[in-house]
């Protein structure tokens, strides 16, 4: 049995009320629970700085769910990692730069929605200019590195505003956590 701490990064933009990624949550929710500890955080509703330090600290796996928002993570997400990702607890200095992370233990995943394409991933004539999600979530990734934490395989929803298919969405989510948590 293993302890998921997955964190819902939504923030209201625009029309965009999170149906979605919420959505995505309940669905790992719901799978993850049968032979697991779930914990969430839906960080449009507030959290404690202090409690959500504890869920880390108890997590073997902390999964982010978030929409992109040019080309990042939402501010609130940003804002979550600020006040949570304590010296002393999450990091500490050391001979090298980015080599200090405490939570070497751990596993993170990122689960992200798009409005862009798929095909504008992979391809050299396209916007990312080859990148694939890896690629493109590159700095999202040296985040967590930092706190020590080793990356499973992110996953996408794309184009998600023009062609929306949420039971396909759902579908390659629980096929693509099945994969990389080996279940």
């Amino acid at each position: 049995m293993k302890n998921f701490l997955i964190i819902n990064g939504h923030q209201k933009y625009g029309s965009s009320e999170g149906r979605l990624n919420q959505t995505l949550v309940d669905s790992m929710v719901s799978l993850l629970h049968e032979n697991n500890r779930v914990k969430t955080t839906t960080l449009q509703k507030g959290y404690s700085v202090e409690e959500e330090q504890k869920k880390f600290v108890w997590a073997d796996t902390i999964i982010y769910q978030t929409p992109i928002y040019w080309f990042s993570v939402p501010g609130l997400l940003k804002t979550y990692m600020d006040e949570v990702y304590a010296y002393g607890l999450f990091f500490k200095g050391g001979d090298q730069y980015g080599r200090g992370g405490l939570l070497t233990n751990k596993t993170y995943m990122l689960s992200t929605t798009w409005n862009a394409p798929e095909k504008a991933f992979n391809d050299p004539t396209q916007f990312f200019k080859g990148d694939d999600l890896e690629g493109a979530l590159g700095h999202l990734h040296r985040v967590q590195e930092f706190l020590g934490m080793h990356p499973l395989k992110s996953f996408a929803c794309y184009d998600v505003i023009k062609n929306p298919n949420i039971d396909k969405y759902v579908t390659e989510l629980h096929a693509h956590l099945k994969n990389v948590l080996k279940f």
